[in-house]
């Protein structure tokens, strides 16, 4: 687990430092698409329940969550017009390299969940808590368009707990 720490502060530190120009222009970019903070903060449950914030380029318009559900779809109205290029790009989630090099998440682990749909499974998170949650995983990317699938649901949040969770939490 110590070499696995190890690389992780590093490679995330690297990251940081050689994508600085990017993340400086991507801030840049939100900043100036719509009021509001750069940084989009929420509550996720991580390694054996503790919860922490996760960081990601705010995507969608501030006070999002008050106007819908916690998921979205590709043509959610809630979306800013460069939130949308950077959700396509992944970009969004650079900023989780803050998170990696401060210890809640690795970069490689089972993405962190928000504490809605943990409660929803939480026997079938026992196991799941045990490890470090990641920024990338192999549902992350068998779901990567995730966004595409709840588009087509009448019930996004339905299909995202009753079909989409419980196959990214069996891997």
């Amino acid at each position: 687990m110590l070499v696995k720490r190890l690389f992780d502060v590093t490679t995330s530190l690297l990251g940081l430092l050689i994508l600085a120009p990017l993340l400086i222009i991507i801030a840049f970019l939100v900043k100036t698409g719509s009021r509001g903070p750069v940084l989009f903060r929420q509550k996720r449950v991580g390694q054996f329940g503790v919860c922490f914030q996760v960081l990601k380029f705010r995507t969608m318009v501030v006070g999002a969550e008050k106007l819908g559900p916690k998921i979205s779809a590709v043509k959610d109205k809630r979306i800013t017009r460069i939130g949308s290029i950077l959700r396509q790009l992944k970009l969004d989630e650079l900023p989780q390299l803050v998170n990696v090099l401060v210890g809640q998440m690795s970069l490689v682990g089972p993405r962190p969940e928000v504490p809605k749909y943990v409660a929803l499974f939480r026997q079938d998170y026992e196991e799941i808590l045990k490890i470090k949650p990641g920024i990338t995983d192999f549902a992350s990317l068998e779901y990567r368009n995730e966004g595409d699938l709840l588009e087509l649901s009448d019930h996004p949040d339905h299909t995202y707990v009753s079909e989409i969770l419980p196959a990214k939490i069996i891997g």
